[in-house]
């Protein structure tokens, strides 16, 4: 609803001849519960990340919202309500999520779920990643944010076919919103899909888009604790990618602490660490994805 999100409007954006497509209207209450599957109790443990391990007492007066069975509080509403909304919505996603990863694998493409905050670097480790694979197969983007074009346009800038997804007041994409971008790109038979979804670690884990893989990109920036502070995105991600981990000799970031945090929550989750700038660790992203499309192909 958007009460909890303020989700609003989204319009499609393209590079070549398509109409802009406006007035997708999707109210809905998130509940801010992934839908898939992990039983992990979110019963706040106090951890703060300060990489002892130890749950810290004396908080008496903290305000614990979001600990009802819907897991999330709205003024007015009561739990049951809220639970019914959410199985609705995501009952309704999941079904064109569904009908999204048939089309997708019924050609073969490996579609990837790029989920992260704002700034943690998803833009510009998919650029070089596209360029690291030098055309070796097909890529194609599928950009969401709230406005603009500006990723979407440094995506194009590299040669590949990008539709950007703004969201308007929307904090994340959703399936029905994927469909229609893939309508509009040239998703050719043995490709790879991205996904580059809008910063947000909350309501993306909720959503299923019909990928393959949501990878949950953290930067070295952020801090070591968000997999603590925004457990359902990392419990729903299949990978966490470290970017920018060429600026660690100059943070505090503890990147064991912040392995320890995601796998505490996710404990089959794989873990990169990678520096666009650099370059590392970027031969292990691409045989990942080169991975995952041959699984894909031979899936089809």
């Amino acid at each position: 609803m958007c009460t909890v999100c303020g989700c609003g409007d989204a319009t499609l954006e393209h590079s070549h001849d398509h109409p802009h497509d406006h007035g997708h209207d999707h109210p809905h209450d998130h509940g801010h519960g992934h839908g898939h599957g992990h039983g992990h109790d979110h019963t706040h443990c106090h951890d703060h990340g300060n990489g002892d391990g130890h749950s810290h007492h004396g908080h008496e007066h903290d305000i614990h919202y979001g600990t009802g069975l819907a897991g999330v509080h709205v003024p007015g509403l009561t739990q049951s309500r809220i639970i019914q909304i959410e199985q609705d919505i995501l009952g309704h996603n999941r079904s064109l999520a569904e009908t999204n990863r048939a089309r997708l694998a019924g050609k073969g493409i490996f579609a990837l779920n790029l989920v992260s905050s704002p700034g943690s670097g998803k833009t510009t480790l998919l650029c070089r990643t596209i360029e690291a694979l030098g055309g070796r197969f097909p890529v194609a983007v599928i950009e969401g944010d709230q406005q603009t074009s500006f990723d979407a346009d440094r995506i194009r800038a590299t040669g590949v076919p990008a539709v950007q997804v703004n969201t308007g007041k929307g904090c994340h994409l959703d399936a029905h919103m994927v469909a229609q971008a893939c309508d509009r790109l040239p998703l050719a038979d043995d490709s790879v899909l991205f996904i580059e979804n809008v910063g947000n670690l909350v309501c993306p884990a909720a959503f299923d888009l019909g990928e393959a893989y949501k990878v949950a990109i953290l930067s070295v920036t952020e801090g070591e604790d968000k997999p603590l502070k925004y457990p359902d995105m990392f419990a729903a991600a299949g990978m966490m990618i470290l970017t920018k981990v060429d600026l660690l000799p100059h943070l505090d970031f503890d990147v064991d602490a912040a392995i320890a945090y995601a796998r505490r929550v996710n404990p089959e989750i794989v873990v990169l660490q990678v520096s666009a700038r650099t370059g590392q660790g970027m031969d292990e992203w691409l045989a990942w994805i080169g991975e995952g499309r041959r699984r894909a192909m031979a899936e089809k």
